[in-house]
């Protein structure tokens, strides 16, 4: 059962009311969008926006930024 303590859900009209942003480097719909959600961050695919929502705390999400931004997510 999906619920709000899953990592990942579906929208639900929380969802649908905020202001989800995606890189200004993104050209169509092949992205990944984020909002916030006081203190945790939303993610999901802009190609479903009524698809699952992925929710993390602030400091996971700002840890992944930190590691893209290292290379430790580099394909070998």
């Amino acid at each position: 059962m999906n619920t709000r303590r899953d990592p990942c859900y579906r929208v639900s009209n929380v969802e649908t009311q905020v202001s989800w942003q995606r890189s200004s480097r993104c050209n169509d719909a092949a992205c990944v969008e984020v909002a916030q959600f006081g203190s945790e961050i939303g993610l999901r695919d802009a190609k479903d926006p009524q698809g699952p929502v992925l929710r993390v705390t602030r400091q996971d999400f700002a840890a992944f930024i930190a590691g893209i931004r290292s290379g430790d997510f580099i394909a070998d």
